[in-house]
Parts: C-alpha cells; structure tokens; sequence
C-alpha cells in the first residue's frame, strides 16, 4: 500500500522543502490589512515582518476545505491513502475540519487526520515520523492511532521579545500587556497538554529567556519524559525572524542536551501563522520524543 503524508504550512515546511521531503503542504491563508496572503505562495518572510513592525493589522485563518481536497485529490491520484497532520487542534479549527472532511464519502478511509497537538518543528517532525512509519509497512490508520497516541510526547517553548501581538491577536488582556510592557517582562510560553499556548514563566532579558527555555526542556526531559539526558528525544529551535539567534542557541543546545538523540538539531522558522502572534525575536525549543514502533519490524 502506498501512503502519502500531507500536511499545513502550520509545519514551517516550506514549498521547497516539501519537495525535497516528500510532504505536501497545504498553504495556510491570513490577510494583511484585509489583503489576502498565502504563506509562502506571495509573499515573503521579509516583507511580512517588515509589514508587522509598520504595525500593519494580521487576521490569520486556516485553509480553505477547497484548498485541502485539492491537494487531497492530486495525492490519492498516486496513493492509496493519506495521512494528513494539520496545526494543532488548541489554536486552529485545520484539524476538525479536516477531520470533517475525511469522513466524506470520496475520502472515507483513504484520508485519515493526527493531531500532533503541536507547532512548527513538533508538527514537522510528526509528518517525518509518518513517512517512517510508512516505510516500516504501518497501514495509515495505525499511523495516526500512533501519532494521536503520542502527541501528548512533545514539548515546546517559545519566547516572546514584546507582548503588542499577543495583545493585538487577543492573548492576554490590554492591562496585562500595558504592565508588561512597562517592567520589560518577555514571556515564555509554553503548549500545554491541549495543544494551546499557555504562559510558562516571565523574563527581563533574551539571556534569561534562552535559560528559562533549557530549564522547561530540562524539567520536561525528567519529569515528562524520564529521559533526562534526551537519548530517546530530539531537540529543535524554532523562530520567527532571527536565524542567527536561532543558529546561536542551537549550539547551547547542543553543548546543554551532548546525549540527546540524533546529532542534528533542526533549526527552522516559525509559520507566518504563528509568527504573526510572537513578532520579531521569538525564540523557541521543542522535543519530539521519538516512538517506539520506529525501532521494530
């Protein structure tokens, strides 16, 4: 049986690394200033950021069903069955929808929704583990059983250089954010077991957001995942505009977590989705605890 795995722009997969990665992206729409915009269709990571700081108004939105069953439909041209991993299900309706969708007729089972209840480098390695999966002959039903099953098994941070686009997107309260902004307090966040941003702790510098992030993975790693020295995790770092900040804490990374698995640590950028609610500077780290059915058969 041949599956396929599909996916949203919610990932941070770009058009052209889908290509390379074998994953179809669905891109996710938003609109600038009542402008519509398809992430990475027409326009660029640049200028959107460039439009933020302009103080531009982003409303963001997920994809249109017709957008999904057309990527849907050219894949099952060549497959006999998809596995679709939309943006977590705390901050999108992607994933009811879909879900909604592959219960049609046309796609029933053929198409079958996971809900990696995560963002960006969580999601995309989610859509890896199902190409493996794949591969290892788990029919797509089982895979999303799996990665259903396991989506509770990530854990992702993310630090917030101002509290103006959590204001603007409705986050937290315009007092809250008109006293944080006054005291310079920068935000970590964190997803909780539901898939939603939850605030995690509150820092003054981007030296403590950086260490409050290896904290959280640290505490996790034990706690969470009885894996304190991340043998069975891999570790990511995920950002908004800054790739040189990012490449920087990658190597912390690497010299705070020397027995995670894996000697790679992804470094890629946060969705223009998401980006649009943490702005310039955001800074992220995540593990993904790799399965248990990636090591038989």
């Amino acid at each position: 049986m041949k599956i396929e795995v599909s996916t949203d722009s919610g990932s941070g997969i770009s058009q052209e690394e889908s290509r390379l990665l074998g994953i179809r992206v669905v891109p996710m729409p938003f609109r600038i200033d009542g402008q519509e915009f398809f992430e990475d269709i027409n326009i660029t990571r640049e200028d959107f950021f460039e439009r933020l700081e302009q103080g531009a108004e982003v409303a963001t939105s997920q994809p249109s069903m017709e957008d999904v069953m057309r990527v849907w439909d050219e894949l099952l041209r060549e497959c006999d069955a998809i596995v679709h991993v939309p943006l977590t299900s705390g901050l999108s309706g992607s994933t009811q929808t879909a879900i909604m969708l592959s219960q049609e007729e046309r796609y029933e089972g053929r198409v079958f929704v996971a809900d990696s209840r995560g963002v960006s480098v969580v999601q995309r390695q989610h859509c890896l583990f199902a190409k493996e999966l794949a591969e290892k002959g788990y029919p797509a039903d089982q895979i999303r059983d799996i990665l259903n099953r396991e989506a509770s098994s990530n854990s992702i941070f993310i630090g917030v250089d101002t509290l103006k686009y959590l204001k603007k997107g409705g986050r937290i309260t315009p007092v809250a954010a008109a006293i944080g902004t006054l005291l310079h307090i920068k935000p970590v966040l964190t997803i909780v077991k539901g898939g939603k941003l939850d605030s995690y702790t509150k820092v003054r510098t981007t030296r403590q957001v950086k260490e409050a992030i290896i904290a959280g993975l640290r505490e996790d790693l034990a706690k969470k995942h009885g894996d304190p020295e991340g043998k069975n995790c891999y570790i990511a770092v995920a950002y908004t505009d800054n790739r040189e900040q990012a490449e920087a804490f990658a190597d912390e990374l690497r010299e705070a977590f020397p027995n995670r698995l894996g000697s790679e640590i992804v470094v890629n950028p946060l969705s223009l989705l998401i980006s649009c609610h943490i702005g310039q500077n955001g800074l992220g780290g995540a593990l993904i605890e790799r399965m248990p059915e990636l090591e038989k058969r």
